[in-house]
């Protein structure tokens, strides 16, 4: 149920983007819904656990910041900025974990269920850096030399199928050291 309502911004920017015939002119409206339902999300978010969900509150913030200046400005790139800063941020957060606390932030985030060794939590996190920068400047480049249509595709489903294939990779790779763990333990 979680995992629908994070992604319910999104879905309503979709739908208001592809609502008007000019898509051109639709970006605008999707960018108003979307910093509506970010809103709505996290309030509703707040009202059912009494706390903030710091990805929730990243997003909103940043849809405010760029969104508002799209609309003000009537300049799409601003809106297209969002994807990469956002991971941007992750890669920063993912880097700095290694030196800040006593375990990198996959490590925080998958240590409940999953036991390998900790010089692989390090290239996993490594690993999630060089992925977020990358997908960072792919965004950039699709922002830069495609249509906002083809763009709004992009980011919606070329992003999030990049990030599954580079989990299941990541998946793939512990898995091979999950059995070096057990093998140790006997």
């Amino acid at each position: 149920m979680k995992f629908l309502f994070d992604f319910f911004p999104l879905v309503a920017f979709l739908i208001a983007f592809y609502y008007p015939e000019d898509r051109e002119q639709g970006i605008y409206l999707a960018i108003q819904v979307l910093i509506i339902a970010s809103a709505i999300q996290i309030i509703v978010y707040w009202l059912i656990t009494r706390k903030f969900e710091k990805m929730h509150v990243i997003t909103l913030i940043l849809t405010v910041i760029l969104g508002g200046a799209t609309l003000l400005l009537k300049d799409v790139r601003f809106i297209k900025w969002k994807p990469t800063v956002v991971n941007w941020i992750f890669a920063l957060v993912f880097f700095g974990s290694q030196f800040i606390g006593k375990k990198p932030i996959i490590r925080r985030m998958m240590d409940h269920a999953i036991s390998v060794p900790n010089e692989i939590w390090t290239k996993l996190n490594i690993g999630w850096v060089v992925f977020f920068i990358f997908s960072g400047i792919a965004n950039l480049y699709v922002a830069y030399n495609f249509s906002t249509e083809f763009w709004v595709n992009f980011k919606v489903y070329g992003l999030l199928g990049l990030t599954f294939i580079f989990a299941i990779a990541q998946a793939m790779y512990m898995s091979q050291h999950i059995k070096d763990i057990n093998e140790e333990k006997k």
